[in-house]
């Protein structure tokens, strides 16, 4: 029996966790927006569940979207 991701995504989330910060001197995870760097040159190809995968993951390591719209 196969049952579904028992974690929902928020329906808001940006096309993409970057946030223009990048910075991946140290190690091979961007500090910036928390994906590897083959998962940041690999993004636009990725299937929407590859996406979500990686959505989970940088959500659940305590990295937040940021946020959508100007602020007045």
């Amino acid at each position: 029996m196969k049952t579904t991701d028992p974690t929902p995504l928020p329906p808001d989330l940006p096309q993409s966790p970057c946030v223009g910060i990048c910075s991946a001197c140290f190690d091979d995870v961007c500090r910036g927006c928390g994906r590897t760097l083959t998962e940041i040159s690999n993004w636009l190809f990725m299937s929407d569940a590859e996406r979500q995968a990686i959505w989970r993951r940088v959500l659940a390591q305590g990295w937040q979207p940021r946020r959508q719209g100007r602020r007045s």
